[in-house]
């Protein structure tokens, strides 16, 4: 597969999410993965009614923001999102990501969210069909295909989601290349090659980064040593495809 060879190149970037950080020292785990070199920061937000778990809102949101020079990305796994974009913007949110499901007005949601300065996320869940997003695509700097059901850090990886990401990024490229595509969930050192090898250039990672195996900078090391390794496997795929 070959999806970026007639769309826009994008670096890839490493977002850890906090929702498998320890909450007791949140502050300290940020700063970690910052002078680890994250390049943005994926903070989940759940009101448990649109996925059965609830996080944080705004408060921490702007806690944090206080002692972190990162790129916040917002991920509203809410009902009504509408309500909370001015919330989490002033809190100093970067990018705001809704999804699909948890909107009746897509499009107005994600207009309000330009017109606050912040960057607009759109995000489907694993049994939504990507064409959910061809509407919208215009409008959006960044799909999210979720590689879990929302709700929980920690899960495995589903399988088929290579493909999804694939033909998500076809789409993007249709209609607005300059757009990222992303995954969320399940990304690890095992699964890095797969996602970037079909398109994907914004990794959300968990459990990869926070846990009690190894330090947040040592797995942070291993995940872009893994990214960089499927980089160059693209590279040189793109190569082959010009050659033949």
């Amino acid at each position: 597969m070959n999806p970026r060879s007639t769309g826009a190149e994008h670096a890839i970037t490493i977002a850890p999410s906090i929702l498998t950080a320890d909450f007791g020292r949140m502050a300290d785990q940020v700063a970690q993965a910052e002078a680890a070199g994250a390049d943005r920061l994926h903070l989940d937000v759940m009101d448990g009614h649109f996925v059965p778990n609830i996080t944080f809102g705004p408060v921490l949101v702007a806690g944090l923001r206080r002692s972190s020079r990162l790129r916040f990305d917002v991920h509203l796994m809410i009902e009504n999102p509408e309500r909370y974009v001015e919330g989490f913007r002033d809190a100093g949110s970067d990018r705001i990501i809704v999804h699909v499901e948890a909107t009746e007005h897509l499009h107005r949601v994600v207009e309000h969210i330009r017109s606050t300065g912040a960057e607009t996320g759109v995000a489907i869940n694993p049994a939504t069909p990507i064409i959910e997003l061809e509407e919208i695509a215009p409008f959006i700097d960044l799909a999210l295909v979720m590689s879990v059901n929302p709700g929980f850090g920690g899960q495995s990886f589903i399988e088929t989601t290579p493909r999804k990401i694939y033909r998500t990024r076809r789409l993007i490229d249709k209609w607005n290349p300059s757009a990222s595509v992303g995954v969320d969930g399940g990304v690890d050192e095992e699964t890095v090659a797969s996602v970037v090898s079909s398109g994907a250039d914004c990794l959300v990672a968990g459990s990869a980064v926070y846990n009690d195996r190894a330090s947040v900078e040592a797995n942070l090391a291993r995940l872009r040593d893994a990214m960089k390794r499927a980089e160059r496997m693209r590279s040189n795929s793109s190569a082959d495809s010009l050659d033949a």
